[in-house]
């Protein structure tokens, strides 16, 4: 008996001898399940961080390394255009997929010198390609407080008596992002877990940590990644 194959069936049959006739080439099943293989993969992983043992850089640490790279604390935020190193303005308008968004500032200014703005600029990017790489939706880190001066530490230790008079935040080095907060790109479908979300900013910040970028304090109260450049 003749067996009649249809049109589809004919090309997939030919195409298929040309790729078992291509000797090192994979086929299309192959490289498929080759994929699917890499999405399941560890590095696409969520890993659940023990962030108080893992960011627990005191504040001498920062400190220090505040006082190596940073300005000479002003007195008020008039004082910024005099600062002893050049500070850049962080925030303004939100944009849509900016790596980061800056909080309303009650106590602090939106001001950085040059390695902070960098290292800020990387935790937003890296936050976001590994949320792509774990199929998560797209969210920008909030930043919760920047620069401090004289006047607002002074202000803050009359409302937090816990607040230190040697705020690391004044030397421009220093910034929080929040770990409960963040802002999502788009408001249609579903949102991410935030314990999902913090997880993934702890294993970027863990990374940075590591090439010797930046100390890290995991904030219980405040509920944020008190960072400082080195």
């Amino acid at each position: 008996m003749m067996f009649r194959m249809g049109k589809k069936t004919y090309i997939y049959v030919l195409l298929s001898i040309f790729l078992l006739s291509c000797g090192g080439k994979k086929s299309v099943a192959d490289e498929t399940a080759e994929t699917a293989h890499v999405r399941s993969g560890k590095p696409n992983r969520i890993i659940y961080w023990n962030c108080k043992r893992e960011f627990n850089d005191m504040n001498d640490t920062h400190l220090a390394a505040a006082q190596k790279v940073g300005i000479e604390p002003l007195a008020s935020w008039q004082d910024i255009p005099e600062a002893s190193r050049k500070l850049f303005m962080i925030g303004g308008p939100l944009r849509f997929g900016e790596p980061f968004v800056v909080d309303k500032l009650t106590h602090s200014s939106p001001f950085l010198v040059e390695e902070a703005v960098a290292l800020l600029h990387d935790i937003g990017s890296g936050f976001q390609d590994s949320l792509k790489n774990k199929h998560l939706p797209q969210y920008s880190v909030l930043v919760s407080s920047v620069l401090r001066t004289d006047a607002d530490v002074k202000k803050l230790t009359k409302r937090n008596i816990n607040a230190s008079k040697r705020s690391v935040h004044c030397y421009g080095t220093t910034f929080d992002i929040s770990y409960k907060r963040f802002v999502k790109h788009d408001d249609e479908g579903k949102d991410a877990n935030p314990v999902h979300l913090k997880a993934v900013l702890a294993e970027v910040l863990r990374d940075l940590k590591k090439e010797g970028r930046c100390y890290v304090k995991h904030e219980v109260k405040q509920a944020c990644f008190h960072i400082t450049v080195r």
